[in-house]
């Protein structure tokens, strides 16, 4: 691919959304931790917007992300109702540029800054993960009631874990999986057959984000969660889908960046916290939490080794795929549902 000159289609992206402004400066904040390119716009009116930017996957369903992201953000009911960032709208619908140029296909999204309250620390105590789980059950509740009136959604685990085992039907997946091709795709049947077993049709889905870093979300005094930004890996799926990432705002190492992606976290005495007050607002059944280490499954599947190389520098993503078939795929046997589900008497 060329190297495509950010400023320039930013600079005509927000000229074809409001020629009646222009752009003063355009900084870069981009977290360099994901495909998508984020930057702060200041206009000559001295407002400011944030600018993502994406060439990532398909142009349909960053569409798709943000139109349902949106429908979301303007139908979650109080104490959720600020808690999305929103897109800029033209025309009643998201506004979302498109900039093809010979192998150039790159998307433009504009949406308000979003306010931030206090972040958690990097390592939660229990007082912090009890009210964190009780909250995010709440969230999930609310995202759950607002699902009828959202736009459908064209992805699901099942197409995405599709994909990669036609990938590995073509030259190219042939030749970058060859040393493990057998045992990925023993891993992406395990998968789908699990998936049909447990969840398919009887678990209901509903709008997860995914991704929960420490450093994307806000919470209040009390601990009420107040903000998220971000969009990346949004999609409409099985709420248990969030808790891999939950597990790991919830770890005894703490939320990091660099980070193993072991199982253990969903194991841990600190998880159960999280779990344990959840259940309590918003119960999860049996047939979920025998789902869990396929959400880990999965995540391994599609964002490490079918991605990777697009999230990670190359000679880590290779160093993390290694890992996939020495520690990670193996470590899914040691889950224990029922210990989890006795817990929470279930």
């Amino acid at each position: 691919m060329r190297l495509i000159d950010y400023p320039t289609i930013i600079r005509q992206a927000w000229a074809a959304f409001d020629p009646s402004q222009t752009v003063q400066a355009i900084e870069d904040i981009s977290a360099r931790v994901s495909t998508n390119h984020v930057f702060r716009i200041t206009l000559d009116s001295g407002d400011r917007v944030i600018a993502k930017l994406s060439y990532f996957g398909k142009f349909e369903h960053f569409r798709d992300d943000h139109r349902i992201i949106q429908a979301l953000a303007n139908n979650l009911l109080y104490p959720f109702e600020n808690v999305l960032a929103r897109s800029l709208s033209k025309n009643g619908q998201v506004f979302i540029y498109r900039h093809q140029e010979h192998t150039i296909d790159a998307w433009v999204v504009f949406y308000n800054p979003i306010r931030t309250m206090n972040r958690m620390p990097r390592r939660l105590d229990e007082t912090h993960i009890r009210k964190l789980g009780a909250e995010i059950a709440r969230f999930h509740l609310a995202c759950n009631r607002a699902s009828p009136v959202l736009p459908k959604y064209a992805k699901t685990l099942r197409s995405d874990i599709q994909g990669l085992l036609d990938l590995l039907g073509t030259e190219t997946g042939q030749y970058e999986h060859r040393l493990n091709e057998e045992a990925l795709r023993r891993q992406c049947h395990l998968f789908l057959e699990n998936r049909q077993k447990l969840v398919a049709k009887t678990v209901e889905t509903m709008p997860v984000f995914v991704d929960w870093n420490i450093g994307n979300f806000s919470v209040t005094d009390d601990l009420k969660l107040y903000s998220r930004w971000d969009y990346d890996w949004f999609r409409i799926s099985y709420r248990v889908m969030d808790f891999y990432f939950f597990s790991r705002v919830c770890s005894d190492v703490g939320d990091r960046t660099v980070f193993s992606y072991v199982i253990g976290p969903l194991m841990e005495e600190r998880f159960g916290w999280f779990l344990e007050e959840y259940h309590k607002i918003y119960p999860l059944t049996e047939r979920e939490i025998r789902f869990l280490p396929e959400a880990y499954r999965f995540f391994i599947l599609n964002y490490v080794i079918k991605y990777g190389r697009y999230f990670f520098h190359r000679t880590y993503a290779t160093k993390l795929q290694h890992e996939a078939y020495e520690t990670y795929f193996p470590s899914i046997e040691t889950f224990d549902a029922d210990t989890i589900l006795r817990r929470l008497n279930i």
